[in-house]
């Protein structure tokens, strides 16, 4: 089951927030062929000063980071497939 943590810098609505939360989670569904039920996605907003960025990043309280845990054994080609835009 990959486990699923999205930071963010500011406040989004609570269905922006979902809407997130989904559109990372059928990316899994579709790249690593998860069932539907194979969900553990987290939502953290942080205060901005607690939330470094990259310093070349423009518009800086849209900075997000999402990290995707997952068990060894996943195939090259199914990371590269969540990773496209």
């Amino acid at each position: 089951m990959p486990s699923v943590l999205i930071e963010v810098r500011r406040q989004y609505t609570q269905a922006q927030e979902i809407a997130l939360m989904e559109a990372v989670h059928m990316a899994l569904l579709e790249a690593f062929k998860i069932v539907p039920d194979d969900k553990n996605v987290r939502f953290i907003v942080h205060e901005p000063h607690r939330f470094a960025y990259p310093p070349a990043r423009e518009q800086a309280d849209f900075y997000t980071h999402i990290s995707i845990d997952a068990f060894a054994g996943r195939s090259l080609d199914a990371k590269r497939n969540l990773s496209k835009p």
